[in-house]
């Protein structure tokens, strides 16, 4: 199997589970865990987020946490102000595009390096980080939104159904939504990796210099990629706000954004699939510690990175998919047993044939 078929193979497959623990766990999970899995879904698309921008287009970006609480915050303040949920869901998707895309701008444009690259995403969210969480009293407030500082914004309405302010979303609801956007989130991203513009983001990622020989400005691309990759974490902190009715500061922080590269390393960089897989286990792995309070969450991660760095670098998925075809490959080379033959019969030896008349002996 070649690789291009490998990769819709997975994609389809992957597709099919997602479509079938969309309609098969709310029929066998109760409310409470119904919750517990949305989360997992909503920083499942926040990781996916990250894995396209630094999988796909080499971007490592420590600045996902910022477009995760704008996007958050955005929808906070824009559905206090205005009642209805519709607008500030886009809102919620739009401003951290928009950001990123400033940002974006400054860095690709202005022929920033990789290492410069990281340092700025990160000074940024830690900027945000800080101003959000001096805004503490009551002179702090957007209309009739309160900012809270480092208490965050409680009470946040959560979505309604479009026109029916009153009509708000249940639980299941919900994670309905939240899992249905994380399946258009990965089916479209999957679409624009195999297109043009997502084979040149990759070219671009792989040899920046032959992109351009080739006629293709590689910042716009970049800039593109950059700006989609805030969208979606622009959508996962809407859906976090809905989550949970609230938000604070501390998703701006600095262990937000090492988790969300913890769950793309752990994954598998390079694929769309792995960032969900990693979420989910650092994410349950994360509750079952903080349920147990026997290890320290934060080493028990930073272990993990370590190991996986130095042991399984490649990450979970492209780790269990190179097994997979690997013994799909001895499958298929292995020789099927020979049947027994019976030896030929040997031909019976002719008679030593005489000297004629005219040949002499030695």
């Amino acid at each position: 199997m070649n690789r291009f078929a490998k990769s819709w193979v997975s994609a389809a497959l992957s597709l099919a589970v997602g479509i079938a623990l969309l309609f098969g766990l709310p029929g066998v999970m109760d409310d409470y865990t119904l919750i517990e899995v949305t989360i997992y879904a909503v920083m499942s698309i926040l990781g996916v987020s990250l894995a396209f921008i630094w999988g796909f287009g080499g971007i490592l970006c420590f600045g996902q946490a910022a477009f995760f609480g704008l996007g958050s915050y955005t929808y906070a303040i824009a559905v206090m102000n205005m009642g209805d949920s519709t607008v500030p869901f886009l809102l919620a998707i739009v401003v951290p595009a928009l950001f990123a895309a400033l940002l974006g701008y400054v860095i690709f444009y202005g022929r920033l390096s990789d290492v410069y690259m990281g340092v700025i995403t990160l000074t940024v969210t830690l900027i945000l980080f800080n101003l959000i969480n001096s805004t503490a009293g009551p002179e702090w407030r957007i209309g009739s939104a309160p900012l809270g500082g480092f208490n965050g914004i409680p009470a946040i309405p959560t979505l309604n159904w479009p026109g029916q302010q009153d009509e708000v979303l249940t639980p299941k609801d919900l994670f309905y939504v939240t899992f249905t956007c994380l399946l258009l989130v990965y089916l479209g991203l999957r679409v624009l990796i195999a297109s043009k513009i997502g084979r040149v983001i990759v070219a671009a990622r792989e040899n920046e210099q032959r992109v351009l020989l080739l006629g293709y400005d590689a910042r716009v691309y970049k800039l593109f990629c950059f700006t989609l990759g805030g969208a979606v974490a622009g959508l996962a902190g809407c859906l976090f706000a809905n989550w949970g009715a609230f938000t604070s500061p501390t998703i701006f922080g600095l262990a937000q954004s090492a988790q969300i590269i913890i769950w793309v390393i752990v994954g598998g960089l390079g694929t769309l699939v792995g960032p969900i897989v990693g979420c989910v286990a650092i994410q349950w792995l994360s509750s079952q510690i903080g349920t147990q309070q026997a290890f320290n969450s934060n080493l028990v991660l930073g272990t993990i990175l370590v190991v996986f760095v130095l042991l399984v670098p490649r990450g979970i998925v492209p780790t269990l998919g190179d097994l997979i075809d690997m013994a799909w490959r001895r499958w298929r080379k292995a020789p099927a047993p020979a049947a027994k033959v019976a030896a030929p019969a040997a031909a019976p030896m002719e008679p030593p044939r005489a000297l004629a008349a005219t040949e002499t002996a030695p």
